[in-house]
């Protein structure tokens, strides 16, 4: 189907007419929102490897952008603040100039082979101290900054992307030949003079082998 095919007298804007389609949440689904960071969610992501940030500008612009470490990476200060460590990147800092400008976030925490996944939403800010930096040091080198985040509400969300995905199922994957080419993809992105795929493939190598930290 084209977009100049698609019916505009069908999309919906009230959430009274969505409602009407979809439906309520149960009770359970209701109550299992918290607002602080209890046992239960300090223990997963003292796990969790991985979070996606979701986070918008003053306008509402939206960027969502993976952060990952070592298991625990994120450190919990008590149960109403965290902090992510900021690694070495592009240097674009798109979810950093948005909590500038907007300090809502939204996090969203994985562990490899595990479908359910915990959601943190609050408030971010971006600090600089080093003796709180200096916990998340890596061979002895201590984030320039992170994000601290105070959580408002948290909770598990349930597996049935991850069944439906078959995410963490290794006969799933595509083999490396039908990967898409990270390096290609960049090349005809920038479209720069002189910057062919092999070259921009050596350089994001060499940025995982020694600029991680």
């Amino acid at each position: 189907m084209l977009l100049n095919e698609i019916d505009k007298s069908q999309f919906i804007s009230t959430e009274a007419e969505l409602r009407s389609l979809m439906g309520f949440p149960s009770e359970l689904v209701q109550h299992k929102v918290i607002l602080q960071l209890d046992h239960h969610c300090r223990d997963f992501i003292s796990k969790s490897p991985f979070v996606f940030l979701s986070t918008s500008d003053s306008l509402g612009k939206c960027d969502v952008s993976p952060r990952g470490d070592h298991p625990g990476f994120v450190h919990i200060i008590d149960n109403k603040h965290l902090v992510i460590p900021e690694r070495p990147g592009n240097k674009r800092m798109d979810s950093l100039r948005n909590i500038i400008s907007n300090p809502q976030i939204g996090l969203l925490f994985l562990i490899p082979g595990l479908g359910e996944t915990l959601r943190v939403n609050g408030c971010a800010f971006i600090t600089k101290e080093e003796k709180l930096l200096r916990l998340m040091a890596v061979n002895d080198r201590i984030p320039v900054v992170g994000i601290v985040v105070e959580v408002e509400e948290c909770y598990l969300h349930c597996a049935k992307a991850f069944y439906r995905s078959q995410l963490w199922k290794p006969y799933s994957w595509l083999s490396k030949d039908h990967l898409p080419s990270a390096s290609k993809m960049i090349s005809e992105h920038a479209n720069l003079d002189g910057m062919t795929a092999e070259m921009i493939a050596a350089r994001l190598e060499d940025g995982y082998k020694n600029r991680l930290y």
